[in-house]
């Protein structure tokens, strides 16, 4: 912990001040306890809006499974919200959803399928892997099989069905609005944090990821 502090304070000369406010306004309520995972999202307007969308309600990583498809955001929908929100890619199969169970999240599909639970009615209770289906097919068989439980969005015309970018807008609202309201500690632990901010400083700053690793080769470091 020590080694990361010393690590934030090092990077905090390189940022303006206004990007530093920025950050230390913005990372006290970041949060992963929702994590967005995105099945082979091939449209880059859609994955670019789902980023923009989890940043602004304080969720800043998405986990991005590619098959067919390379999740590639269009930088000109982020609005610069791809700064600050971490994208794990990670291939499309059953190795890779064990993978995020395996880090404590509740495997929770947007879907119709099996009795889902409504997004008004639905209790946050630990943390939830929160997962989107592909424009056209929506969400694999094989997923809605291994998910603990599936979550809907309520509709009230004919449409049966939100954009998946809109989908993910919609979500991520709601449940931060669950949380906040909540008496959950919801919020990054202090390693996390840090961790965070050093990620954020570095994407602030031009040869942020050279200036990161010469600090690190010279005080021994290798902890990002």
């Amino acid at each position: 912990m020590e080694d990361l502090a010393k690590t934030y304070e090092y990077l905090k000369q390189f940022l303006t001040e206004e990007r530093l406010r920025k950050i230390e306004h913005f990372a006290p309520e970041s949060s992963d306890f929702v994590l967005p995972v995105l099945e082979d999202v091939y449209q880059f307007r859609n994955a670019a809006a789902i980023v923009r969308s989890v940043e602004a309600c304080g969720f800043h990583k998405v986990v991005a499974l590619q098959e067919e498809n390379n999740f590639e955001p269009n930088l000109r929908v982020t609005k610069g919200a791809d700064t600050w929100v971490e994208v794990e890619k990670l291939p499309r199969n059953m190795e890779s959803f064990q993978k995020i169970k395996d880090k404590g999240y509740k495997l929770v599909v947007v879907s119709l399928e099996n009795n889902a639970k409504m997004l008004p009615e639905y209790e946050i209770t630990e943390p939830i892997a929160l997962v989107f289906g592909t424009e056209m097919e929506g969400v694999s068989q094989e997923i809605l099989d291994f998910a603990d439980e599936t979550l809907a969005i309520p509709m009230y015309g004919f449409t049966r069905s939100f954009n998946v970018s809109v989908a993910a807008s919609l979500c991520m609202y709601e449940l931060k609005q669950k949380l906040i309201k909540s008496d959950i500690d919801y919020k990054l632990n202090e390693e996390k944090l840090l961790k965070m901010k050093i990620r954020w400083a570095v994407n602030s700053v031009k040869s942020g990821k050279q200036i990161l690793e010469k600090y690190q080769k010279d005080n021994n470091l290798n902890f990002i």
